[in-house]
Formats: C-alpha cells, sequence, structure tokens
C-alpha cells in the first residue's frame, strides 16, 4: 500500500503576499509620488531644485509597508466576517492557506518597517504616524459600529499624499495642495468602496454587518458613489490649479474623466457582475494616467 503523499509546501512569504494583495499598491502609490515630486518642485529649498531619491524610496517603502499592515489587519480582524460571506469565504485566513500567526507576523514586520521608513524621513513623520496608522485598524472594526465606515477608509486613503508633502518638506506649510489631493484620493476610494460594498448586501444584511448599501440599498449607494465621484474630480481639477500644473495634467484629468463615466456605466442596480472591472482594472488605470501626466508635466518644468 502506498503512504499518501505529503502535502504541499506552502511559502509563508508567497501566501502573505497573496493575503494583503501585494499588487494593488498601485492604487495609492501613484499619488503618494505625485504628492512628493510636487512638494520638491514647489518646495525648492526643501528639495535643493533635485529629485530627492532617497525620499521617494523611503516614500515607496512607507507606502507599501502601510498598506501591508492595513490590509493584514484587515483580513485577521474580519475573518469571521469573512468565513460568513459568499465572496469572501475563501480568503486565505478562512481556509487555512495562511495561518494566524503568518498573519501576524507578517502584520508585524510591516507595521515596524513603516515606522522605520517614517524615522528615516524627518521627526514630523515618525510623530504623526501612529495617526496614519489608526484608521486602517479602525476601518474593519467600523462596520461593526457605523453604517458608513466606508468614511473612515476614506480617512485612511487620504493620509497618502499629505504624509509624501510632509516626508519632502517636513512641515505643514504651503501644504495645501497635498492636502487637496488627499482630499480627492480618499473620496476617489471610499467612493468605490460604495459601489464594491453593494456586493454583500445579503451577507451584511444576514450578518449584521454596517454598511451603507446594508442600510440604505444597492441604488441609493450607485448613486452616491457616482456624486462622491462628481466632488473627487472637482477636487483634482483644484489641486492641478492649486499645484500650478499645465497641459498634461489636463489630458490626464480628461482620461480620468472617461474612465469614472466608464465606470458607473457597467455597473447597474440589478446587475453588479462587472464590479470587479471597474473597481481594480480601471482604478489601476486612473492612478498610473495621472502620475504618468503629473510626472510628464513635472518633468517638461
Amino acid at each position: 500500500m502506498n503512504a499518501a503523499a505529503p502535502a504541499a509546501r506552502v511559502n509563508p512569504v508567497r501566501a502573505f503576499t497573496r493575503l494583503v494583495v501585494i499588487e494593488h499598491s498601485v492604487f495609492a502609490l501613484p499619488f503618494a509620488y505625485i504628492g512628493a515630486l510636487t512638494a520638491m518642485r514647489l518646495n525648492p529649498p526643501a528639495s535643493g531644485g533635485w529629485v530627492r531619491w532617497v525620499d521617494l524610496l523611503l516614500v515607496t517603502v512607507a507606502m507599501v509597508a502601510g498598506r501591508t499592515f492595513a490590509m493584514a489587519a484587515n483580513r485577521i480582524i474580519d475573518r469571521h466576517i469573512d468565513a460568513g460571506n459568499p465572496r469572501t469565504a475563501k480568503r486565505e485566513l478562512v481556509t487555512g492557506a495562511v495561518s494566524l500567526k503568518t498573519a501576524y507576523a507578517g502584520s508585524a514586520v510591516a507595521l515596524v518597517v513603516f515606522f522605520a521608513a517614517a524615522a528615516l524621513l524627518n521627526p514630523l513623520c515618525l510623530y504623526l504616524s501612529p495617526l496614519a496608522i489608526a484608521p486602517m485598524v479602525l476601518y474593519p472594526y467600523g462596520k461593526r459600529f457605523t453604517n458608513y465606515p466606508h468614511l473612515i477608509l476614506a480617512i485612511a486613503q487620504a493620509v497618502a499624499p499629505v504624509g509624501a508633502w510632509l516626508a519632502v518638506t517636513g512641515t505643514f506649510d504651503g501644504a495645501s495642495p497635498a492636502i487637496i489631493l488627499g482630499a480627492a484620493v480618499g473620496l476617489w476610494i471610499g467612493g468605490f468602496d460604495l459601489m464594491y460594498a453593494c456586493q454583500d448586501v445579503a451577507a451584511d444584511r444576514t450578518n449584521g454587518v454596517k454598511s451603507f448599501p446594508a442600510k440604505w440599498g444597492i441604488k441609493a449607494s450607485l448613486w452616491t458613489s457616482s456624486v462622491v465621484h462628481v466632488v473627487t474630480f472637482a477636487l483634482f481639477v483644484w489641486f492641478g490649479m492649486k499645484a500650478e500644473f499645465s497641459w498634461p495634467w489636463w489630458i490626464g484629468l480628461g482620461l480620468t474623466a472617461a474612465s469614472f463615466v466608464y465606470q458607473h456605466s457597467i455597473v447597474k442596480t440589478d446587475d453588479l457582475s462587472k464590479v470587479n472591472r471597474a473597481f481594480f482594472t480601471s482604478n489601476g488605470f486612473v492612478g498610473i494616467a495621472l502620475f504618468l501626466f503629473a510626472l510628464l508635466d513635472l518633468v517638461l518644468r
């Protein structure tokens, strides 16, 4: 009788990166770069008139580490909720593909790296780093006590451009462009979280999970998401004017407007089958397109 074949060994690092969907850093990272590079251009004394590559590297490390911690914390805190939702029941912590020990270890490492990167940037970034982490942890708990956890996520996402600006300048003086951009990014992601959460209305209502769609319904959520993204676009326009961007930025914004219209046209009250296409593919395009056109503008200057 043949012995049973040994179970395939799972690489914990690879399994952890799947758990936190590391590739989705593409959503907020481009806007952190825009914030940092804009700060370098508008504040020559802070940058010496040159691109500070070490600062960009540390911003990248801080962003990826912070997002990794946030996703790991989200998965850990929500693992029981995920188990009761057919859409999320195959997530790694639910199925056992990633152990709780691995998730805790990975989140701890990410948190240490985040604080270390903040400390290497400047004292202000280090002092404020716990405030940047707080909404990331509060967000998964939010769905237990408020119908508006999407607002908490928006606050968490707004941190990226502001933090990148502070990484370069070390001060809030003149930071209004970054604050405007942060508000735009926060509303952008918060608006799409409204859309994304529509998929879970039935499960959330059954399991007592709070969200805007579970409270007010899919139609109201999609309409609200559209309004939020109109405001988002207006803030992108305001940021471009405040940061003195020229024609490349406005071309990027034109593509962004087209993407917003497309995203909202393919997701309907009675057909949520294209939510993932709107949320991941189209949103990834927005972040990369705006960054590339902003970069072109900065290079030309």
